[in-house]
């Protein structure tokens, strides 16, 4: 194997074809994706010396993703470069490109001089910042390369400091969703009024031709005939689309009856209670329902003796997957409670602590007959007696629990710290994922490959709103596990556009 020099021989470096791109690596892009430096084909990789020393920093943080990264990251590059030669002159990656460690010698002795170095100083002069230092490194190895020489980086600082000193500079792209128009939340497909109501008596149609541009396994539509009639529809593969199976509501145990309040969310509902998708993911702005509706379907497959799941599984990320919790007082639950609030809002409004009537339910009776039984059972667990809890006067009747406490308490409703996920095995659980916006793609690979035979995931979140400095609208988790998954025949994803919470809430969500 020939080796290729690095920077200890830059005349070695300089026959690379013009046609070969040189990558500098940044510390993030490694932690974001381990597996980085063997994805970017047939060109050089180059990883300035600062960026190892911010891995090794980082490497301690045993209940992190970061830190397992950074591990992992250590693994690869101690096999690929085993010893001080191959470090410095560069290997030959199975790829057909190449890796190489860079030390900057202009850092190491300020006397030597270039135009590029002289550049940096006076646009970034403190060089004991490693970004700054990892920027220089860069152009170090860009005027060692036949152009073009590019840093790739996902924070967004470093990338405008770097084209500022004349640079190039980009974001990984590699697990980046491609660019795209503004995805529609559903398609129409046009029918004749005939073929419309044949579709509501057999309760599926074949579309043949009619559908124009393909369609993906489990995708919603909506069937219109020009007299403007239309049905909700979902795409079953060879062409046919079948009528969604919808209950008249959806409960919770002791709860109030839901019902979906507009087309997108009747989608959704269809794809929770289909226990035959085992992978949901949905789009959503704020108000739209997509905790209520989750939860509420959740819950209502979950209590009783045919249920297809043995309880509820909710979590999010606290900032980021991995970030650790902190030594807040009390039990898991409890240092959960602050980001899980919305399940504790949604619950209470399900499973309410005083029975109330709710207007959207005014005009449709409930029947009491079928849900008798189980009820009964409810309300007898409700009222079981508890724990004894001596008040401050002495009694033995503790504070009033809330009745969606209960569940938390049963286990039936149980609190996921993805912190901890890593090496779990969820086998027959509803896991409702919130926030999946927030993950990287490699953390959303991490929560679904937990999931056990029997289980449903449900990913939601709204792309719009990402708080993560290191994943963007096209490459967060939420919007990466879409892509690859549609069309899968266990997985399907709805996006809801129309807020239900209140009018001043979709306003907000649609003007502020």
């Amino acid at each position: 194997m020939e080796n290729i020099k690095g920077a200890s021989a830059p005349s070695q470096r300089n026959r690379v074809s013009v046609k070969v791109k040189t990558f500098v690596l940044d510390t993030n892009v490694l932690l974001h994706d381990p597996q980085s430096i063997y994805k970017f084909e047939n060109n050089n990789l180059s990883i300035p010396v600062e960026v190892l020393e911010e891995l090794d920093a980082i490497k301690g943080e045993q209940s992190t993703e970061r830190g397992r990264n950074a591990r992992r990251v250590h693994r690869i590059l101690q096999e690929l470069l085993p010893d001080s030669r191959s470090m410095h002159e560069g290997v030959k990656l199975s790829n057909g490109g190449t890796l190489s460690v860079i030390i900057n010698p202009y850092l190491a002795d300020p006397s030597r001089r270039s135009a590029a170095m002289e550049r940096l100083r006076a646009i970034l002069p403190d060089l004991s910042k490693k970004d700054n230092r990892i920027i220089a490194s860069a152009l170090f190895v860009q005027e060692q390369n036949q152009p073009p020489t590019i840093l790739v980086t996902k924070d967004v600082n470093v990338q405008l400091k770097a084209r500022a000193v004349g640079l190039e500079s980009e974001d990984y792209l590699n697990d980046k969703v491609p660019e795209t128009d503004e995805e529609l939340s559903y398609r129409e497909i046009p029918l004749s009024l005939y073929e419309l109501q044949r579709f509501c008596s057999e309760g599926a149609f074949d579309l043949g031709t009619v559908a124009g541009e393909p369609l993906y396994l489990n995708e919603y539509v909506l069937l219109r005939s020009d007299e403007g009639k239309t049905m909700p529809a979902r795409y079953y593969g060879d062409g046919v689309v079948r009528r969604l199976k919808l209950p008249d509501f959806v409960k919770a145990p002791g709860g109030i009856p839901v019902r979906a309040r507009n087309l997108e969310q009747q989608f959704f509902m269809d794809a929770l209670l289909d226990d035959s998708i085992h992978m949901l993911t949905c789009y959503g702005k704020a108000g739209t329902g997509k905790t209520l509706l989750s939860t509420a379907c959740a819950l209502h497959q979950t209590h009783d003796d045919h249920s297809h799941y043995d309880g509820v599984s909710i979590s999010r990320p606290v900032i980021a997957l991995g970030k650790d919790i902190g030594f807040l007082p009390g039990t898991l639950e409890e240092k959960m409670k602050p980001w899980l609030q919305p399940y504790h809002d949604a619950l209470e409004v399900l499973i309410p602590s005083k029975p109330q009537k709710d207007p959207q339910f005014a005009s449709k009776k409930v029947s009491k007959k079928k849900h008798k039984k189980h009820d009964d059972h409810f309300s007898a667990q409700m009222n079981a007696p508890q724990p004894n809890h001596v008040t401050q006067h002495g009694g033995n009747h503790g504070p009033a629990v809330k009745p969606y406490e209960r569940l938390l308490k049963s286990g039936l409703v149980e609190i996921e710290a993805l912190a901890f996920i890593r090496g779990r095995s969820i086998a027959r659980r509803f896991f409702i994922l919130d926030e999946a916006q927030q993950l990287t793609p490699h953390e959303v690979k991490t929560v679904i490959t937990r999931i056990s035979e029997g289980s449903k995931i449900v990913l939601i979140g709204d792309p719009a709103q990402i708080d993560n400095p290191y994943v963007d609208r096209r490459s967060n988790g939420l919007v990466y596990c879409h892509n690859r998954m549609k069309g899968q025949s266990i997985a399907a994803h709805v996006k809801l556009t129309k807020g239900e919470r209140s009018k001043l809430a979709e306003l907000a969500a649609d003007l502020l």
